[in-house]
């Protein structure tokens, strides 16, 4: 997971913003696919230990700056508890993608920086004004909308969701408290590796013979998200978050579509609704952070992906 925070001072460029948005929500899109293409062959646990390990050669080039950061032991102890966070969130992950739609997946996903905008207020202070509150209910109206308790029997797979993004919020925030001290490159790496070691025990415990072609798909995978933060990252340099923000919302429509055509998974018009709510409650939230202050604590929906 990338951790790149959103520039709301980047040169006005919003047309290649956009653009370069718009191809990272496709590759997102194309990161849930690729996993949902094992079919649930491999136990969660080991497909998520193989797209990190798979995805630790692309970390090879940051080997400079992280020696540059003179890394001491107490960052290596914020690490450490970063990784563990994210290891649970990717594991909740990868099991609710394998039973649960590629809609339901990317619109609860959704709720990672709602998530983040309540720990910034518990865990580092910040406040959190009437306009923020009235977001942030809207986003977890949408969320209900989407799991409809009572309505319908919630499988294992959404309640694992909801727990992802819990835990993929606490590693932003984590990540949020160092990244003033290390560069961004060291925050991607470190996270890879941290996750790879921490996804060891738990792989092994339910390890099965992968093919080769479900290796060859997770490491599209990784591929895919490697991709994915770095044209987030590009994006966030030609343009403003707020101009970005609102394009994150084609990932519903496409992830709804590739779920529709690719995996037979029809349309859910609650899903689409709900998604709707909680991206526009995330726009809402971004937008009025980028007029109030230029401290950034409420990443974009995408940014705590894989």
């Amino acid at each position: 997971m990338a951790t790149v925070s959103p520039d709301t001072t980047a040169p006005n460029r919003p047309v290649a913003g956009v653009l370069w948005m718009v191809v990272t929500g496709v590759l997102f899109v194309a990161v849930t696919a690729s996993v949902k293409l094992t079919g649930g062959r491999v136990p969660a646990p080991q497909a998520a230990f193989l797209r990190y390990a798979l995805g630790l050669i692309f970390i090879l080039p940051m080997i400079p700056a992280i020696r540059a950061d003179r890394l001491g032991i107490r960052e290596l102890k914020i690490f450490a508890g970063r990784g563990a966070a994210h290891t649970v969130g990717v594991m909740l992950w990868f099991y609710g993608m394998s039973t649960i739609t590629i809609a339901e997946v990317t619109a609860l996903n959704y709720m990672s920086p709602v998530y983040v905008t309540l720990g910034a207020v518990i865990f580092l202070g910040e406040k959190m004004a009437l306009r923020r509150i009235l977001a942030v209910v809207a986003a977890l109206i949408g969320a209900i909308i989407i799991l409809r308790p009572g309505f319908r029997e919630l499988q294992a797979g959404h309640w694992a969701m909801v727990g992802a993004a819990l835990c993929l919020a606490a590693s932003y925030i984590v990540a949020k408290q160092i990244s003033d001290r290390v560069s961004a490159a060291t925050l991607v790496a470190l996270l890879s590796v941290t996750v790879s070691i921490g996804l060891v025990p738990f792989a092994w415990a339910v390890w099965v013979p992968v093919s080769w072609h479900d290796l060859g798909i997770l490491f599209l995978t990784a591929a895919f998200a490697t991709g994915a933060h770095y044209t987030m990252g590009v994006a966030f340099k030609c343009a403003p978050v707020t101009v970005t923000q609102p394009v994150t919302f084609l990932q519903l429509i496409w992830a709804v579509a590739l779920g529709y055509f690719m995996f037979d998974e029809g349309l859910d018009t609650w899903v689409i609704l709900g998604g709707t709510v909680i991206i526009s409650a995330i726009s809402f939230i971004t937008w009025r952070e980028a007029v109030v202050s230029r401290r950034k604590v409420t990443p974009v929906s995408g940014e705590t992906k894989f």
